[in-house]
């Protein structure tokens, strides 16, 4: 299994992950955050990006000011910066998004471990999936992804689960 609680392994991926890897280290992201614990999440690390696709790091934050003026003067002054902090499923959520290098950022922070967080939980079950059914289950979840579907629904779809595709993936069986 990668160890996606280190960015090195993309530097060994596709082109897409190398960009992303060499995008994030002139970001400075991981050390600039460190005292966040940021991760990495969602398609990129796990080969299921579209072109468009963005590089999502989730980050644990008990003092959302205190998070935001950080994020700010690391980042503000970058392309299409915005930040915002809002009740999310009843979560108090701080959100930052930016262009640099060819690449949309979402920094995402929540007062909840990074591994604990539903953004890491997803992505570690649909790395599982992919594992367990191989490269046409994969290529059925992109072209999925291409028609519009969102990732956890695409993957419940195929899965042929019902209700929440959010909830049902956490519930899912590997």
């Amino acid at each position: 299994m990668i160890d996606f609680t280190n960015i090195e392994y993309l530097k060994s991926g596709n082109d897409r992950q190398q960009s992303a890897y060499q995008t994030l280290k002139k970001l400075n992201v991981f050390e600039e955050l460190k005292a966040y614990h940021p991760l990495l999440t969602g398609t990129i690390p796990i080969d299921i990006d579209l072109p468009k696709s963005d590089l999502d790091i989730i980050c644990e934050c008990t003092d959302h000011k205190t998070f935001a003026n950080r994020i700010t003067e690391l980042y503000g002054g970058k392309e299409a910066f915005q930040i915002k902090t809002y009740l999310w499923k009843e979560i108090i959520t701080t959100t930052a998004k930016l262009k640099f290098n060819n690449f949309e950022i979402e920094l995402f922070g929540q007062a909840i471990p990074t591994q604990n967080q539903l953004a890491y939980r997803h992505m570690i079950i649909e790395y599982q999936i992919l594992i367990q059914q191989g490269p046409t289950f994969k290529n059925k979840i992109r072209q999925l992804k291409e028609t519009g579907l969102k990732t956890e629904p695409a993957f419940t779809k195929l899965l042929g689960l019902n209700g929440d595709p959010y909830e049902a993936l956490l519930k899912y069986e590997i």
